[in-house]
């Protein structure tokens, strides 16, 4: 899919205009801007950027304005304005903005989705039983629907009514969730919300991956949770999130280490041991591989960017 997608649609056109134009407003700088809107975050820059490893949430990726292009696996996903991007797990991903300038900066936003929602409201929608099917990837690009597009307009709209967000904004998160769910995403949602289908399952063990991920990794007791026999386990592991559950658990690894260096002012040894390693010089090695530098040096870097208000992330 190309990045540089042109719109067809006249008036899907000209309602990302707005979309973009409502972005822009608040987000006159380059910047992720955490709103009060829960859930919510928006985002600007003027020029590309290089790829940038982190972890994708249950959400909706939304360009207004530019393009991106957000790797998972081996396999890659371009984006660019009036086209969205569903995570339907946490993922670890290489993302980077791919089309921006000065003149016309990438504007897009971010909305995290509610899974227990989501559920609730598939199970409404439509009488949900266990699937079999082989999963799909935790990541879809589609261009959007016009009624998402709508309800996503007045959604960023509505921060400039603080007074109304507390009453109105989730209603219209709720109004987009079923529109998603009646739309191009909606058999995508559907297959991760039913009870005991491999994508839930793969789901179900991610949680516990988040949450654990300081643990040894015991593949067979998540195969065995999963009702999958190991090699089933692995193999629908790797068709969602692009990587086997060691690496997985790795990368959780190494982006905590890293916000905890960032954000505690923590050195590179004792945040490697908060995260479960047991090997100073491993957690070095694979912190290097992944993102490009040594702790120090890229702790460095990034205060530096923090300390300029350039964005830390691609």
């Amino acid at each position: 899919m190309n990045a540089r997608h042109t719109i067809r649609n006249p008036g899907k056109a000209a309602a990302t205009d707005t979309l973009a134009e409502a972005i822009g407003r608040i987000a006159q700088n380059d910047g992720d801007y955490f709103t009060e809107i829960s859930g919510l975050t928006l985002h600007r820059r003027s020029a590309s950027a290089a790829p940038m490893p982190c972890i994708y949430g249950f959400g909706l990726g939304v360009v207004a304005q530019g393009g991106k292009r957000v790797m998972l696996g081996d396999e890659v996903f371009n984006y660019a304005a009036g086209q969205s991007l569903l995570t339907t797990i946490d993922v670890p991903v290489v993302s980077n903005v791919t089309v921006a300038t000065p003149a016309a900066p990438f504007l897009g936003l971010m909305l995290a989705l509610d899974p227990r929602i989501v559920m609730e409201l598939a199970a409404e929608m439509e009488g949900m039983q266990p699937r079999k099917e082989s999963p799909d990837p935790a990541i879809s690009v589609s261009d959007l629907e016009s009624p998402v597009l709508d309800a996503l307009i007045r959604l960023v709209r509505l921060l400039d009514e603080p007074e109304l967000i507390p009453h109105v904004a989730a209603l219209i998160q709720q109004e987009i969730a079923i529109r998603l769910l009646a739309g191009a995403y909606g058999p995508l949602l559907r297959k991760f919300a039913a009870t005991g289908s491999p994508s839930e399952q793969i789901a179900r063990a991610v949680t516990w991956l988040k949450l654990n991920f300081a643990q040894p990794l015991h593949v067979d007791e998540l195969a065995a949770n999963a009702h999958m026999s190991p090699s089933t386990f692995r193999q629908h592991f790797r068709a969602i999130t692009g990587t086997s559950p060691l690496q997985y658990q790795k990368q959780l690894r190494l982006q905590e280490a890293r916000q905890l260096m960032l954000s505690q002012n923590l050195d590179a040894g004792t945040a490697s041991l908060r995260v479960g390693y047991e090997s100073a010089s491993q957690f070095s090695r694979e912190y290097a591989r992944l993102f490009g530098a040594p702790p120090l040096r890229d702790i460095q870097r990034m205060r530096v960017d923090v300390l300029a208000g350039l964005p830390v992330l691609g």
